[in-house]
């Protein structure tokens, strides 16, 4: 399945922004910077190495913004934050992370809907952020490769042939990745089920 093609009015912006209209780059920006920088912090794990890694990738993506040749944007800006998130990873030598910022909500999707009450009071809400937690230190965990997947997929949403396009990896891979990504995210919090919320512990 092929990316859908930007709307009449992105086509314009990115005509100009072929031209060298910096304005133009920064309205498509924009558009998507929240989302992008989410996909940066969840692979980073960090808010200093996401922006820094967004720095890079918004510079990159002006100065080869001509390399664009149609499809989604938002895919081909996404390509880019993911390989400034990969070398900045490769620069750092993965080495451990300081922060433990909840960047998992356990109400996004309908499935995890079903777990909140109606009412959340205080102690509900402190074993969500105490999830999270956990949850940020599983995704941390995983290989570069592995985690960039379960990023782009079971927290931005992507499809499989999206991602096989962003990553420029075929299909198989991105399934395979993602399926042992999915197995090392649940061994880890089954190995700290101790640990974890007496309500949301996974079984």
């Amino acid at each position: 399945m092929s990316p859908p093609a930007p709307a009449p009015d992105e086509l314009r912006l990115i005509e100009a922004a072929r031209s060298g209209d910096l304005e133009a780059f920064n309205e498509l920006v924009r558009r998507y910077q929240d989302r992008l920088y989410h996909v940066a912090y969840r692979i980073m794990g960090d808010h200093d190495s996401a922006a820094d890694a967004m720095q890079e990738a918004l510079i990159a993506a002006f100065r080869g913004i001509r390399g664009f040749r149609g499809g989604s944007f938002l895919a081909w800006l996404t390509r880019i934050v993911t390989n400034a998130c990969y070398d900045e990873l490769r620069r750092r030598r993965r080495r451990p992370q300081s922060s433990l910022e909840a960047l998992f909500v356990v109400d996004q999707g309908p499935e995890a809907e079903m777990l909140l009450p109606p009412v959340e009071g205080p102690e509900f809400y402190a074993e969500r952020q105490e999830l999270a937690d956990w949850i940020h230190r599983a995704i941390q965990s995983l290989p570069e490769d592995q985690r960039v997947v379960l990023v782009l997929s079971d927290i931005e949403g992507y499809s499989y042939e999206e991602i096989a396009e962003i990553l420029r990896v075929p299909l198989g891979t991105v399934k395979s990745r993602l399926s042992r990504a999915r197995a090392r995210v649940r061994d880890f919090l089954l190995a700290h089920r101790e640990l974890l919320p007496g309500t949301i512990r996974p079984s």
